[in-house]
């Protein structure tokens, strides 16, 4: 009987064991790969040290478990949790990208062409073109509530935690910013989906360029035989294309969004092959999947991989000023429009002037006069909070803050708030984890210094 006992306890441990190596090898790649893509950006784009990274960003979950190598010789971030592991490579220009189903010669090759910056000291240049800012502020704001505000977006306690660095332009002038004491006006800070906006812009200036029409279906030939050819580059810019997509980011399962980040190397392909589950313009379901199958559908616009490649440096960041700028690609060389940006506050500020501005810079129209209204018009099955990859505040996201508001928001508390009737943008970055910082109270605490 003993003996008999025994083994009914030795086959469910091994059954268990079993179980447990399984899950494992399910999430192994997500916790491996999250830590080496992130910990490889954060410091040789953000010029972060690791130990830093690891105590903060990678500081939860299994993240926490990884054992993390950096080679600075090497370029390279090798992260391990027991018996698995994930590579991230940085590739000058084109930032860190994790090596998934191509092998690592492959991602090493990837080759960002020779672009130049603008030939100029921007400490001579004033405001926004420039980093010289004026020492008067426009009439029309509070500066003592303004500070007030400031000062409360770090206070690091209760709801206000996680904050990076802070900049808010009034009246096209930047009247305020802080950072953490680690921090400065040249740290870049990762986007997350703060990208689907910049995509955005790529896909305005296409159309600007008559080169790609929104409107137009039958976009891959996957979909050819099937409802899906119906869909449209406008209907995955609204969120509403109809594709399955889970955008849940989970520490203890694998759902699309952290598949297609973490598990694969060509995010578009991946995204590409969902179901069809309701009619394309029906239902919203916000999606990373389908902002990396405009990515690479922008591509095909193009039609050619350098020009590509140059496009977001040569057409949007050079022309603002976003001199800090690196919008990363995954390992097939698309860029990961989803999540995967660069920059400095101050250059996320300067991106939200240009849509404050209804796509004018500094007198040089960079997208169809139209967009921003294009842009700001509520999504079908949104209920006014999402507009073409684009956040709203028709639906009263934000109580208590204008209507006209618009945002692009990242998932760990990235944000450029657009309000074009009090002339205001704010740009703020951080990591701050759901529920640990109030967003309405810091955006509303900064619109109420505006009298």
């Amino acid at each position: 009987m003993k003996k008999r006992i025994s083994r009914i306890f030795l086959g469910f441990f091994v059954v268990l064991l079993f179980l447990v190596l399984l899950y494992l090898n399910y999430v192994a790649g997500g916790i491996t790969g999250y830590a080496a893509k992130g910990l490889a950006s954060g410091v040789f784009l953000s010029g972060r040290s690791q130990e830093s990274l690891e105590q903060e960003d990678l500081n939860f979950s299994f993240m926490k478990y990884t054992k993390n190598k950096v080679d600075r010789d090497a370029k390279k971030v090798t992260s391990r949790f027991l018996l698995w592991k994930s590579e991230a490579l940085y590739n000058e220009g084109l930032g860190c990208t994790l090596v998934r189903d191509f092998s690592e010669e492959e991602v090493e090759k990837l080759d960002y062409p020779e672009i130049n910056l603008p030939a100029c000291n921007p400490d001579t240049i004033p405001w926004p073109a420039g980093d010289l800012v004026a020492d008067t502020v426009p009439a029309g704001i509070n500066m003592e509530k303004l500070n007030a505000a400031m000062n409360q977006a770090f206070a690091d306690t209760g709801a206000y935690k996680g904050t990076f660095g802070v900049v808010v332009v009034y009246k096209d002038q930047l009247v305020a910013e802080q950072y953490r004491k680690e921090f400065n006006p040249s740290t870049r800070f990762l986007s997350w989906s703060m990208g689907k906006s910049f995509t955005n812009t790529l896909v305005g200036m296409l159309v600007k360029d008559g080169k790609l029409d929104i409107n137009q279906p039958g976009l891959r030939k996957e979909w050819a035989n099937d409802d899906r050819k119906n869909i449209t580059v406008n209907h995955l810019m609204h969120m509403n294309s109809g594709l399955e997509f889970n955008e849940e980011y989970s520490p203890v399962k694998l759902t699309d969004v952290t598949t297609m980040l973490y598990k694969h190397g060509d995010m578009a392909d991946y995204s590409v092959d969902k179901k069809l589950l309701f009619p394309p313009d029906s239902v919203f379901n916000y999606s990373g999947g389908s902002t990396n199958i405009v990515c690479e559908h922008i591509k095909n616009v193009i039609g050619d991989e350098e020009q590509y490649l140059k496009f977001p440096r040569e057409r949007l960041f050079n022309k603002i000023g976003m001199r800090s700028a690196v919008f990363e690609v995954d390992a097939s060389g698309i860029f990961v429009g989803s999540s995967y940006l660069y920059a400095s506050v101050r250059d996320y500020a300067r991106y939200g002037l240009l849509y404050l501005h209804n796509g004018n810079w500094l007198g040089e129209q960079l997208l169809p006069e139209d967009w921003v209204t294009y842009t700001t018009t509520p999504a079908k099955g949104s209920e006014g909070d999402y507009g073409a990859f684009f956040w709203l505040n028709k639906g009263a996201k934000y109580p208590g803050v204008p209507e006209d508001l618009f945002s692009a928001e990242g998932h760990d508390g990235q944000y450029i708030f657009i309000i074009p009737s009090l002339h205001l943008v704010v740009a703020r970055n951080g990591y701050s984890k759901k529920g640990t910082y109030d967003f309405q109270a810091f955006i509303k605490s900064i619109t109420d210094a505006v009298e």
